[in-house]
């Protein structure tokens, strides 16, 4: 329950509030939506985002008595009306406090980066469940976990959600019995105020590079920057890859309002910083292949010693670059007092839904299904693939989303002339773009002197070509979607079987021709 006073206590507090219209009485509100479809009897309505009056009809038909705005709207005075200067940030504030404030009830980590968010908050996640008693949470890009019952479980809309479907989830996690989380924050949680007024206990910053610039997304790349710099001004304690660009930005922003002795830099052994900083940890890679991944992590300063999580890991996912992701999420736990002990198992067995998923065929080489969908993650698993099979060729299957990260098209260019030696070039969430403008802008970067290119825009074909083209020694790699099971099209989300079921059918298929 929400009453007026309260809300009017808040809006004022963090000076949102500009005035309050139509009906004095003093109303209180069972229910909070921002979805007209969505409202109960005695709703507090938000006008946010893409508004339009006719959802405020809606959602007054349907029982709700007040509503949050930024414009007047001139509604019947037997209503409640709070203008606000942001409705966003308001959201945030409020839905906080129609929850009860769940977040002072969960021990709180923050994960955001260009790559990576997800593989560091899988390993983090499982590093430390076993030791919770099955009691942490998490909100990823791939799935929601709030308890311990399957029905808790669930694909995620958003990496980060709206701020009252956050506020929501953590109750709800809290109800549960969960008593840590482990959550994705992504650039647009700040850019949105998703996360306003939100402060987590330990924040950790991945890497920053070119990516989500362009429309619907981040203005400029200086405002991408700023916007991941959020979080870690937010924390409490700050993790921090010394390998990342901008690392200068990154550190003083966090040194700014993080004492230094919460705050913790690592990198790979031998790594050249871009500040002349003493880091706390380094690691070494003791072993890097698909079935053995294992590094060696050495503390150097005093307040990382204290932590005594020196010594080998075994990493349940390979690859190079998902070492550096481990190491994030070894310190994370560490900090949050789990010992070295406690993070061994879980951190061995670690598995991700539509990351690196792996399937053989004895006819046509190795596949694997990816969510890889920029530069960086794509060069990285390519790259790292190839070393695991040099005597094949390296077939990708890829496409890139449209209406946003505009630049991931000359980066997905870049990536497979550098790596590949064909690319198959298909349809990927394409919104409201033609699938062939993307794939043209794609192919615009790639080197043709290096790489086969061809077209399918009809992704289970594209699936099935490469399948197909693939010879015992190749690797073929599935981008993108990973265990999505929708096509975004026009604004409506089409059902898809999933990369991982097209391949798995494919296989069971060719299996059954033999």
């Amino acid at each position: 329950m929400l009453s007026t006073a309260e809300i009017i206590n808040l809006l004022q507090e963090h000076q949102l509030l500009q005035e309050v219209r139509g009906s004095e009485n003093q109303a209180t509100f069972a229910y909070v939506s921002y979805d007209s479809r969505d409202v109960q009897v005695d709703t507090l309505f938000f006008c946010k985002g893409n508004f339009k009056p006719a959802y405020l009809t809606t959602a007054i038909a349907a029982g709700a008595t007040g509503f949050v705005t930024e414009q007047p709207q001139g509604a019947d005075s037997q209503l409640t009306e709070f203008v606000v200067t942001d409705v966003q940030k308001a959201m945030a504030l409020l839905a906080a406090a129609f929850f009860a404030f769940p977040q002072n009830e969960l021990e709180l980590f923050a994960i955001t980066g260009t790559k990576g968010k997800t593989t560091t908050a899988y390993f983090l996640r499982e590093a430390i469940n076993a030791a919770t008693n099955g009691k942490t949470a998490l909100f990823s890009t791939v799935n929601t976990i709030l308890g311990p019952d399957p029905e808790d479980t669930f694909k995620s809309a958003l990496t980060t959600p709206e701020s009252l479907d956050l506020f929501k989830n953590m109750r709800t996690a809290v109800d549960r019995g969960m008593r840590f989380l482990v959550m994705e924050v992504s650039s647009q949680a700040y850019l949105k105020n998703r996360v306003y007024n939100l402060a987590f206990n330990y924040g950790s910053f991945l890497n920053i590079s070119p990516d989500h610039v362009g429309e619907n997304e981040h203005p400029t790349f200086a405002n991408y920057l700023h916007c991941k710099e959020q979080l870690v001004v937010n924390s409490h304690h700050v993790v921090i890859n010394a390998a990342t660009n901008h690392l200068q930005d990154v550190y003083f922003a966090a040194k700014a309002t993080t004492a230094p002795e919460n705050l913790y830099l690592y990198a790979r052994n031998g790594t050249q910083t871009e500040l002349p900083v003493q880091l706390d940890f380094t690691f070494d890679s003791e072993a890097d292949t698909l079935t053995d991944n294992e590094i060696y992590l050495r503390s150097l300063t005093k307040h990382a010693q204290a932590l005594h999580l020196d010594g080998k890991y075994q990493i349940g996912i390979p690859g190079d670059y998902n070492e550096t992701n481990a190491v994030d999420a070894i310190i994370n736990a560490g900090l949050a007092g789990f010992t070295r002990e406690q993070l061994l198992a879980g951190l061995a067995s670690t598995q991700i839904p539509g990351r690196m998923e792996r399937y053989v065929s004895a006819d046509h080489g190795t596949i694997y299904v990816d969510y890889a969908h920029n530069y960086a993650s794509t060069k990285a698993l390519l790259q790292f693939l190839k070393t695991q099979a040099p005597s094949g060729k390296t077939i990708a299957v890829v496409g890139s989303p449209g209406n946003k990260g505009i630049d991931r098209r000359e980066g997905f260019g870049k990536a497979l002339s550098e790596e590949a030696d064909v690319a198959i070039l298909t349809t990927d969430d394409p919104g409201f773009e033609d699938p062939l403008t993307i794939a043209k802008a794609i192919d615009q970067h790639i080197n043709h002197d290096r790489v086969q290119v061809y077209y399918e825009l009809d992704r289970k074909k594209a699936i099935q070509k490469a399948i197909q083209m693939g010879t015992p020694n190749d690797i073929i790699v599935v981008l993108g979607k990973g265990q999505d099971p929708y096509q975004k099209v026009n604004g409506v989300d089409l059902p898809y079987p999933t990369d991982s079921t097209i391949v798995q059918q494919l296989l069971d298929a060719d299996d059954g021709q033999d």
